[in-house]
């Protein structure tokens, strides 16, 4: 059989507001484990569009359905820039995860925005998008929708774990891909720091600094989230109501916040895996970079953490959703059931083309 390879421009904008992730990535479409990043950049968000995507979440009626039509223009231009300051010449298609706004499951919806026809209308390409709705359709979680990318593409590994927004994490049992989030990370930790003026606790230098309060550590750690039955997955909703008023009745410094949380991260991820016996864990997202983080996590687990090249770490989630949109264009599924809970595996996504 001839081997087929498609060249995908994958797009991937996480709750933490670090930037836009973009991957120019070649998938062969024989072999679905076989895959090459031939360029792959970040872009960063301005204070003005970090404000916008934060406010949607208050928004309602016009002035969202305004952000979603202004968002889309601008993931086009962006991807338009891209493609030409790279001199990019073959794109078979974009896929775009968008950009979360609400993420409620339980209630039968989720919305992500910039997706689908204004891309393809600035760049002229078949764009793939809309990833999640059709699995809550389906009475499924709508996420996390990365582990398909790990079952294809890091299978040699026995978990894998992103730390972006929110900590999720994938690993085979029974002969099938179970996945779920864990616990919010990088948005609970950069909301405290921003009021210093920074966007991240570099390497975790301040949390390294700061000291445990114990009862919130508990209160935390308490949450009935950590306890509930799989699949299960989070949004920004939970951190609004749940997380920050905890935190903040305890008025504490940012570095004693940051101590604090970096330890119930570091808990409850080890609560997941088998902490007894010597298996592998691939990290990437953000969070890998926090050194004492992953100092923590290490304590607490005899599992190896694999902290990969940076173009792993950084992008790949955003080789997923090419991924998705491969699966997706293919036929083939990209949403299993095993993870998110819908009623069947099926094959999601919205193509928006000429």
């Amino acid at each position: 059989m001839k081997r087929v390879s498609k060249y995908i421009i994958g797009v991937m904008s996480g709750t933490s507001l670090d930037g836009i992730d973009i991957v120019y990535v070649k998938i062969n479409a024989t072999e679905n484990s076989s895959f090459e990043i031939i360029k792959a950049e970040t872009i960063s968000y301005s204070n003005d569009w970090k404000s916008a995507l934060k406010e949607g979440f208050h928004l309602s009626g016009e002035a969202l359905a305004k952000l979603d039509a202004d968002y889309g223009r601008h993931l086009g231009n962006i991807l338009l820039n891209f493609i030409k300051e790279n001199n990019i010449s073959k794109v078979d298609f974009i896929a775009s995860h968008g950009h979360t706004i609400f993420h409620n499951p339980e209630k039968n919806y989720t919305l992500q925005i910039g997706n689908g026809p204004y891309i393809t209308a600035i760049t002229g390409i078949k764009t793939i998008c809309d990833f999640r709705v059709q699995d809550v359709a389906l009475g499924g979680q709508g996420a996390p929708l990365v582990p398909v990318g790990d079952e294809l593409l890091f299978s040699e590994y026995d978990y894998c774990l992103n730390l972006g927004g929110f900590s999720n994490i994938s690993f085979k049992e029974k002969n099938q891909r179970i996945a779920y989030d864990i616990c919010p990370v990088n948005i609970v930790m950069n909301h405290y720091v921003a009021s210093l003026n920074m966007e991240y606790d570099d390497k975790g230098t301040m949390a390294s600094e700061g000291n445990i309060e114990k009862n919130l550590l508990k209160e935390l750690n308490s949450l009935t989230y950590y306890n509930s039955e799989k699949p299960k997955s989070l949004g920004y909703e939970f951190v609004v109501d749940t997380i920050f008023p905890i935190i903040d009745k305890y008025n504490l410094n940012i570095k004693d916040v940051l101590r604090t949380y970096v330890e119930h991260i570091a808990l409850q991820i080890s609560k997941k895996i088998d902490s007894n016996s010597e298996k592998t864990m691939l990290v990437t997202g953000g969070g890998a970079f926090n050194n004492f983080l992953m100092e923590r996590l290490q304590s607490c687990t005899k599992t190896q953490l694999i902290i990969p090249e940076e173009t792993i770490i950084n992008y790949k989630e955003a080789l997923v959703f090419a991924l998705l949109g491969f699966l997706k264009d293919e036929g083939k599924n990209n949403c299993l059931k095993s993870v998110t809970g819908a009623s069947k595996d099926h094959s999601s996504g919205v193509v928006y083309a000429f």
